[in-house]
């Protein structure tokens, strides 16, 4: 009777075990933040299959699922798997394989990097990016005159940070074919007394690149990779990349179908008669991990390096009003090819004039057509009556670390009144209702956490200014996460798949050690990663980072 009664205990013991239902990957003892509709504060969830099952307390979720794994994230802070809206991955593995020269703090000490980075690295042709004259004592823009000394008969190209102007030696120069009678619409080729000086603005640029040996398909999957790992490091599951070649988009296709690159990519299509013409007519391509449906366009060139287009002069440059890198009428006949393909169409735009060129190209492409969710990227600079045109279909697409780095000249740029209407993230969000923030790195760096910090606190990682930096513009903690999340997953016609923690969405998550919601202000930047998992799969853990 007794071992029956045992018997009875073990059978009704399995049952119970047989009726739980299966699942991959339990996680629990956390405060997760689900940017669901009513932002709800979870403790647990289930994965199966690369997606949530459900959402909800602990006991009661071990108690109806049996899974496989499970992971305590032992008290700490989930957020839904950060995603960027604007930066530049490939550059990014790009510039981590090129001499790297941010925080140089004048021109000699850009000089004497360049000379170290050759000895040990005997290139045919050297190239550089991160020098930003406004952090120099002597703010004013290089030449090459030191270059040529030191490098006669090796090419050298040197980017500024934003990407935006270029100091090249004469070699260089000379393979570009560039002399002082040059003429190229959309930048400069700065002269002194008529001759080179071997700075360029925007456009001209590109004559030095295509000069540089293209990249074997092996190094550009390399080049991606590493940047993989960077981002994953910091919690980023999705990369909006903001313009890509067609060999690029190729590179990410081959390495995801192979197993080979865990992010997310939204990739958008460089606009190059090539990749226009390549992608295009093929129409929208959208597999788990990646997006092609949308055309990376730049208006105009950037604050920093004098090249956005303004309606008055620049307040530290008479009669200099930036330019146009593609003018009002070209915008239009672009916007109206992008859109009879179907595709959203996503342009760099930060001066105001450039701005309310975008706007007006947009409106009319637009008529009548609902739901296309384009994007100005930065929309940085704005005049007063320009805000109202932005909406769910005009989204701001903007980085909060920008306005941190730039506080330091902008107004000197801009003028007390034009500055009113720059970084005015608060504005931009109270009339189009979204907002999408990204970094755009490696312009800035690519931790998230700085993102947070810029948008809520206004300072830099020095935690200047005091008050913030024009504080009332200002978002909210979640303003902010929905703009790294849910808002940024809109934005790209994604937000039924990802940007939250629910049920029947990827099983992206970011684990943090600290809660951003509720810790000190100045203490968000520091915050760490220690885990990033896509699709319900550990791709970064901070515990087996080498130190």
């Amino acid at each position: 009777m007794k071992f029956l009664s045992c018997l009875s205990l073990v059978f009704l013991l399995t049952a119970c075990v047989d009726e739980k239902l299966p699942a991959d990957l339990l996680v629990k003892n956390a405060t997760i933040y689900t940017v669901n509709q009513t932002f709800d504060v979870a403790a647990a969830f289930v994965v199966k299959d690369g997606k949530i099952l459900e959402v909800g307390k602990k006991p009661e979720l071990e108690l109806k699922y049996r899974s496989t794994n499970s992971y305590d994230a032992q008290g700490k802070t989930i957020v839904p798997g950060l995603i960027d809206a604007h930066a530049h991955l490939y550059n990014l593995g790009v510039t981590m394989q090129h001499l790297d020269l941010v925080g140089t703090t004048s021109f000699k000490d850009v000089l004497e990097k360049t000379v170290a980075f050759q000895e040990e690295k005997q290139l045919d042709f050297i190239l550089g990016r991160g020098w930003d004259q406004n952090d120099w004592d002597l703010q004013v823009f290089p030449d090459n005159k030191m270059l040529d000394v030191l490098f006669p008969q090796t090419p050298v190209a040197l980017t500024r940070i934003d990407g935006h102007a270029m100091v090249a030696n004469t070699k260089a120069l000379e393979l570009a074919g560039i002399t002082s009678a040059t003429k190229v619409a959309g930048g400069t080729i700065v002269l002194k007394d008529g001759e080179l000086t071997g700075l360029l603005i925007d456009t001209p640029m590109s004559l030095v690149y295509e000069t540089v040996p293209k990249p074997s398909k092996e190094t550009i999957k390399k080049t991606l990779k590493e940047a993989e790992q960077v981002c994953l490091s910091y919690g980023l599951t999705t990369i909006d990349d903001a313009g890509l070649s067609v060999d690029v988009i190729t590179a990410i296709q081959e390495l995801q179908a192979a197993g080979e690159l865990s992010l997310r990519v939204y990739a958008m299509v460089s606009n190059t008669p090539a990749a226009l013409d390549y992608f295009l007519p093929k129409g929208i391509i959208k597999t788990d991990r990646l997006n092609i449906r949308s055309v990376k366009v730049y208006a105009d060139g950037a604050l920093g390096s004098r090249g956005a287009a303004l309606r008055e002069p620049y307040s530290d440059s008479h009669n200099h009003f930036g330019a146009m890198i593609t003018d009002a009428a070209t915008l239009e006949r672009l916007a109206s090819r992008i859109s009879a393909a179907g595709f959203q169409m996503n342009t760099h735009a930060i001066g105001d004039s450039a701005n309310i060129a975008v706007i007006r190209a947009y409106q009319k492409a637009l008529e009548g057509k609902k739901d296309r969710r384009w994007r100005i990227e930065h929309a940085q600079v704005l005049s007063s009556t320009d805000f109202t045109h932005f909406s769910k279909n005009i989204i701001p697409s903007i980085q909060p670390t920008h306005a941190t780095s730039d506080m330091y000249w902008a107004q000197e740029r801009l003028g007390d009144q034009r500055i009113k209407g720059a970084y005015a993230y608060k504005t931009l969000l109270d009339n189009a209702g979204i907002v999408a923030l990204g970094t755009d790195f490696p312009v800035e760096g690519v931790n998230p956490m700085h993102t947070f910090y810029a948008a809520v606190a206004r300072k830099d990682l020095k935690q200047y200014p005091a008050t913030g930096f024009r504080k009332e513009e200002a978002l909210s903690r979640v303003e902010t996460l929905k703009g790294m999340t849910i808002w940024a997953a809109y934005a790209n016609f994604e937000e039924a798949e990802k940007g939250s923690i629910e049920a029947g969405k990827f099983a992206d998550f970011t684990v943090l050690e600290k809660d951003i919601m509720k810790i000190n202000e100045d203490s968000i930047a520091s915050v760490k990663t220690l885990a990033t998992f896509i699709n319900g799969v550990k791709v970064f853990d901070h515990k087996h980072v080498k130190k």
